[in-house]
């Protein structure tokens, strides 16, 4: 067991080696607690002497940046639907499971059947990440029946989020069998569930590597994504979402309810109240600062007041 923890310590892949070393503790305790092993022989290993302290990462694009991101993704040959999807993580603050797991509104009377794709999806890939969530233009929300925190969730949507969601909808492809327009917002090559998390995500990170470490059969566009800032993921636009947020004075309780984080200690249980209207609100100031950088106007004044004040 040291052996193949050294070994990836080695390689320098520090956090996957604490993650390797948790989920072995968790087998041979499964197998102790059920007397197949006498003890767990890793027991007494501790997360410190093998991968050290984890890091949280903490990478957020600055405005400059997201600018910099509007010049540079025409040349970067992302799939339209990527381009579109980076924006609306931007303009929602939402998970990339639940944006994969986007389906249009006229699909919810097939919710069961959709929530058992889904759940597949989750079981192949190993993975509870995909959310199934309702998109529906006319109301301008995007419902997530259940989260990640266990909860449902609905995502006030901004005229710069629709406006993305319009463009999605312009994609929209049939299904080949019955013809009818698949419920999908982001569907996979079959049309028979969403998009994989991790297909998601590696196409951005091809983008940001060196000429040398471009991997086979995958694009040429190596450095076109590459900011000054260093290497960024699409959950990096989601902390980005929320601190331009805070840059635009919305108050740090409206945000952590933008972004379905779960109160903690007493107030957690006592105070119920989701603040929507704060939402929709936080949400608009949010998109109207997006579609200012997308528009070439990064440089856009900042409210001189906070959000709950105006």
């Amino acid at each position: 067991m040291l052996a193949i923890l050294d070994a990836v310590k080695g390689e320098g892949k520090l956090r996957t080696a604490n993650v390797l070393l948790a989920e072995m503790k968790q087998m041979f305790r499964f197998a102790a607690e059920r007397e197949i092993i006498e003890h767990s022989p890793i027991e007494l290993l501790q997360k410190k002497k093998i991968g050290g302290k984890d890091v949280k990462r903490d990478r957020v694009l600055s405005v400059g940046e997201l600018a910099d991101l509007v010049t540079q993704l025409p040349s970067a040959n992302l799939h339209k639907r990527t381009v579109l999807g980076l924006w609306l993580i931007l303009a929602t603050g939402c998970r990339v499971g639940e944006l994969m797991g986007a389906v249009w509104a006229d699909a919810k009377p097939n919710q069961r059947a959709l929530q058992q794709a889904v759940d597949a999806h989750n079981v192949a890939q190993k993975s509870g990440a995909v959310h199934l969530g309702f998109v529906d233009e006319e109301a301008c929300t995007w419902y997530l029946p259940t989260t990640k925190n266990q909860r449902e969730h609905t995502i006030h949507l901004s005229k710069f989020a629709l406006t993305q969601f319009a463009e999605l909808r312009k994609l929209r492809e049939a299904d080949p069998v019955t013809r009818k327009p698949l419920a999908w917002v982001f569907p996979n090559s079959h049309g028979t569930g969403p998009v994989c998390v991790k297909s998601f995500g590696k196409q951005l990170a091809d983008r940001q590597r060196q000429e040398d470490e471009r991997l086979a059969n995958r694009t040429k566009a190596v450095s076109s994504l590459a900011l000054k800032g260093g290497r960024w993921t699409a959950h990096d636009l989601r902390r980005t979402a929320s601190t331009v947020m805070s840059q635009l004075g919305i108050s740090d309780d409206v945000i952590n309810e933008c972004l379905n984080h779960i109160k903690q200690g007493m107030s957690g249980i006592y105070i119920q109240d989701r603040r929507q209207g704060e939402q929709a609100r936080a949400f608009d100031v949010l998109g109207a600062k997006l579609l200012a950088i997308a528009s070439g106007q990064s440089s856009a004044a900042l409210p001189s007041r906070p959000l709950a004040t105006q």
